[in-house]
């Protein structure tokens, strides 16, 4: 993965570079599903905070919960759970907006006052779509597209994932991007483009 495409993975639709990692230990809850399924993503996460070199924690000592995960059947579902109104901004208008576009997830981060991820929420809709999707393969892409603060348009023509035999797996070099990203050595923020030639760099050295 050469540094422009990487710039690429972290430029914004209006033109501007934002890449942030997370700062803290990843503590998630999971709602919405039976255990089976639980045991699926928590595995996805657990697997991808290893690649990542980053921990994996019970508890967040500020939030209790930093990366909460919520499969649903309609987004007006969402309006009806005590207290999302204050975890989510303006939630009526954005469902309304999402039940408009028929989307079928959407996430939000919170942030440190380092930049770097404090929090992470995570909304599926279980669409027709999604539920034809294999809880092993959604669980790790929607991992993934939490573990870094990616473009709004990151993977829209090419999946972080790809298929090896019966199983699904990571890409290699989304793989090495990760690792990269969560270098000690790197900021956990940042808004310079230069920044993708110090991830780029340090890809070339895991692929």
């Amino acid at each position: 993965m050469q540094a422009e495409q990487i710039e690429a993975l972290f430029t914004r639709g209006d033109g501007s570079f934002a890449f942030a990692r997370w700062g803290r230990p990843i503590c998630p809850v999971v709602f919405g599903v039976d255990d089976a399924t639980l045991g699926v993503v928590k595995g996805a996460i657990s697997a991808t905070c290893a690649l990542a070199g980053h921990e994996m924690g019970e508890m967040d000592a500020e939030l209790g919960s930093n990366l909460m995960m919520f499969f649903f059947k309609d987004w007006a579902e969402l309006t009806d759970v005590p207290g999302m109104d204050r975890l989510v901004p303006d939630l009526g208008p954005l469902v309304a907006r999402l039940e408009k576009a028929e989307a079928n997830q959407y996430r939000f981060f919170r942030f440190d006052e380092s930049g770097a991820i404090k929090a992470c929420f995570v909304f599926l809709c279980m669409d027709a779509h999604l539920n034809a999707v294999p809880a092993q393969t959604l669980a790790l892409s929607q991992i993934v597209q939490s573990m870094l603060l990616w473009s709004d348009l990151a993977f829209q023509d090419h999946s972080p994932l790809a298929v090896a035999g019966d199983t699904t797996v990571l890409r290699p070099d989304v793989a090495a991007l990760i690792r990269a990203a969560y270098d000690p050595v790197l900021p956990a923020a940042a808004q310079d483009p230069s920044h993708a030639l110090r991830l780029g760099a340090r890809v070339g050295t895991l692929q």
